[in-house]
C-alpha cells in the first residue's frame, strides 16, 4: 500500500508524541499548515520537507514514502 505524505506525517505525529502545533514550532510554520498537510490539502514544499528532515532527524525519503524507517 502507497503511503501519502499526509499518513506518513500522521504516524510521524504520534510515534513522536508530537502536537500539531509543537511540530509547526518546531519547524517555523503556521499550525493551520500541518492541518492542510494532515488533511490531504496540501504538501511541502522541497526547502519545508528539507527543514523537516533536517529539524526531526530523519530521510526526506521516509517522508515521501520511498524508504518504511527514518
Amino acid at each position: 500500500m502507497d503511503y501519502t505524505f499526509s499518513d506518513i506525517l500522521k504516524e510521524f505525529l504520534v510515534i513522536n508524541n508530537l502536537t500539531q502545533t509543537a511540530f509547526a514550532k518546531t519547524v517555523g510554520i503556521k499550525q493551520s499548515q500541518v492541518s492542510e498537510w494532515l488533511k490531504g490539502k496540501a504538501k511541502p514544499g522541497y526547502d519545508l520537507l528539507k527543514k523537516i528532515a533536517v529539524s526531526f532527524g530523519v530521510s526526506a525519503d521516509y517522508l515521501l514514502g520511498i524508504k518504511d524507517s527514518f
